[in-house]
């Protein structure tokens, strides 16, 4: 089911949302950081925000039953990748590097591009291909190249590979599920995240940290502000815009983080990251600057 040309929003809405949604999504690292010196893991942070935002939302999702019960397949393959995406991406940042973390988690636009021509149908073209195929090779920089043949990915780097992964599968249901509500899809994700990381929590044994009312306090104002409205405008931006082209306009998620990683957490990049991450930014420019999908859609 398509989106009509009646009911669609302008263009430049849902690209706005998305990237104002990218941005947040990019400097999140910082607040995870905060948590865990206070002695939260990764998959207690994201079981207390965005489970308890799930929790406390399941009201609504019932209360929009008549509208997504004909997409209740659709609506759990959103929770679960959307859990999964979400739980693992915190937990990689919480435990490895924010940058390379970033650049590994943005191969999501290669599996987004090439999820949209399997399973929607959506046109690739030669800049599209080029544009997948520079990201490829700069992810294969990033992770160093050949010497990543004798030396294992870390477990950062695992989950980093498997959010991008998931968060592409994710765009690919959200784009599909047009009938399931936006509210609904919201609430799916944070379902999905709370029951995976409460998975992570009881796999890891992780120790309680001393629950103050300001640590409370700054997880409820994560989860539901932050959380909740990063979450919503992200669901908002790819239902409205092809899937490959937003998984790929999302790359400001990835130079918001980089910067501000290097600015505020004073990371450093080696000369290979830097060629990497400069040809997965050059591939979103490809993808960006490419009108023939549009053209092509005006003309039929």
């Amino acid at each position: 089911m398509s989106i009509s040309t009646r009911t669609a929003p302008r263009t430049w809405i849902p690209l706005t949302v998305l990237t104002m949604s990218a941005a947040m999504w990019g400097i999140t690292w910082w607040p995870l950081k905060q948590f865990g010196a206070a002695g939260l893991s990764g998959p207690l942070i994201s079981l207390a925000s965005y489970g308890l935002v799930g929790l406390i939302g399941i009201p609504l999702l019932l209360r929009e039953r008549d509208a997504w019960k004909g997409q209740i397949g659709l609506l759990l393959l959103l929770a679960l990748f959307g859990g999964w995406a979400n739980a693992s991406f915190v937990r990689a940042l919480m435990i490895g590097d924010v940058v390379r973390v970033m650049l590994l988690f943005y191969l999501a636009p290669v599996w987004s591009v090439l999820g949209g021509w399997l399973f929607l149908h959506e046109t690739v073209t030669r800049r599209r291909m080029l544009a997948v195929s520079t990201s490829i090779f700069g992810a294969f920089l990033v992770i160093g190249g050949t010497a990543a043949f004798t030396s294992p990915l870390t477990v950062a780097d695992f989950l980093a590979l498997s959010a991008g992964l998931a968060f592409a599968g994710n765009n690919l249901v959200t784009r599909a599920a047009q009938s399931v509500p936006m509210i609904s899809k919201t609430i799916a994700v944070f379902i999905g995240c709370g029951v995976v990381s409460g998975m992570m929590v009881w796999q890891q044994g992780a120790a309680q940290p001393v629950w103050t009312p300001t640590l409370v306090m700054a997880l409820l104002a994560f989860g539901f502000g932050w959380l909740v409205l990063a979450t919503f405008t992200t669901q908002y931006g790819v239902t409205h815009i092809e899937t490959g082209r937003a998984g790929i306009i999302l790359i400001v998620e990835l130079l918001a983080a980089v910067f501000s990683a290097m600015i505020i957490g004073g990371e450093k990049l080696a000369p290979s990251e830097w060629i990497g991450g400069t040809l997965i930014a050059c591939a979103a420019i490809i993808e960006a600057t490419d009108t023939t999908v549009e053209s092509h859609k005006e003309k039929s």
